[in-house]
């Protein structure tokens, strides 16, 4: 906006500078500081006001004085860059009146100055208007396109996110998949081999034999232990509990449900049972008791606890602690963690759970 209104006033000064010496050329007229003043207040008045009808009434006003004082007609030029382009435009037309007194009382030289003048001054300013509108469109189109880019960001987060996400599950497939495989391949053969080498425990006469086929038994058996280890531990790391969540809330069909998960670690294999055990005794009450039309459930992390919150839009009419509360209750309490149940405007659930 200021650039604009800088432009209009060096396009102003220079058409006032125009007719300035085309009158001061015109000894016919003579020099009055008043006929040169005239012009400059009106359209000074002209830019200050937006008012179209502010504007109407001054075109006329100046027009009445040029019908008065010919010599002001000279200046038309500087309020003609005014008076176009506004929403009474076509009531300016009042300004030709004057023009044709002009023409009358002038030489034809100076009229077709006056008018060439002021066919310029309209050009000027329909450029500066030109100028404007590509202005604003330019800032429309920056606006756009730094809006596109904030969403192809988004976008691109977001892409990101879910290979990650992909990535992440199709590792912990892949754990459960060498996992079943170990325990079903290698965990099969030593077992076999266990149970070879204890038959050959049972039917050896042998005393230097039976040493070294307990020893050979007592290490395969140490194998099948750790294999059994490892694999309930592969096993166990890779339940992923915002998975196992969804997979619970895509079987609730009663109602909709508001799921929202913040938490970044990996929780103990216990808590994460103990969350899943959590919420299917949530939505297995809800089914059994409410007549909720939304659930949500929210699991946060904090630096120093995990917490969950369950809560319904249902309607409680009594409540009494059943076996799942209280199982609810045991679950937490073995963790040192608090649970709050709340039945006021629907049925809530926060626990807090401190991290080891």
């Amino acid at each position: 906006m200021e650039m604009f209104s800088y432009t209009s006033l060096l396009d102003k000064t220079i058409i006032f500078i125009s007719c300035l010496i085309i009158y001061l050329s015109q000894s016919d007229f003579g020099i009055n500081v008043a006929i040169v003043l005239v012009p400059v207040i009106f359209s000074g008045l002209l830019s200050y006001f937006d008012n179209g009808k502010i504007k109407l009434i001054l075109t006329i006003g100046f027009s009445v004085l040029c019908c008065f004082t010919p010599a002001i007609t000279i200046f038309m030029g500087l309020i003609a860059y005014d008076m176009v382009f506004g929403k009474l435009q076509y009531f300016n037309l009042f300004a030709a009146i004057p023009l044709i007194y002009f023409s009358q009382t002038s030489s034809t030289q100076i009229f077709f100055i006056v008018i060439i003048l002021i066919t310029l001054s309209i050009l000027i300013r329909y450029r500066l208007k030109m100028q404007g509108k590509l202005h604003k469109k330019l800032n429309e189109l920056a606006d756009d396109a730094g809006e596109m880019s904030i969403k192809l960001k988004k976008q691109n987060t977001d892409l990101i996110e879910k290979q990650d996400n992909e990535l992440y599950l199709a590792t912990l497939n892949e754990r459960n998949r060498i996992a079943r495989d170990i325990h079903d391949n290698v965990g099969h053969l030593l077992s076999s081999a266990i149970l070879q080498s204890g038959a050959l425990m049972t039917i050896n006469k042998d005393e230097q034999i039976a040493e070294h086929l307990k020893e050979l038994n007592e290490t395969l058996n140490q194998a099948m232990n750790s294999i059994r280890t490892s694999v309930h531990k592969v096993y166990e790391e890779s339940i992923d509990l915002d998975v196992e969540i969804r997979g619970l809330i895509k079987k609730f069909t009663l109602c909709e449900v508001d799921y929202d998960y913040n938490m970044y670690s990996n929780p103990d294999k216990k808590l994460k049972y103990t969350f899943i055990s959590i919420v299917k005794e949530a939505l297995s009450n809800v089914i059994r008791h409410s007549d909720a039309t939304k659930v949500t459930i929210v699991f946060n992390e904090h630096p120093a606890l995990y917490q969950l919150i369950i809560k319904d839009n249902g309607k409680v009419q009594s409540f009494e602690r059943g076996l799942g509360l209280t199982n609810m209750t045991d679950r937490v309490n073995s963790f040192n963690g608090n649970i709050n149940i709340n039945t006021g405007n629907g049925f809530k659930i926060f626990i807090s759970i401190p991290k080891k």
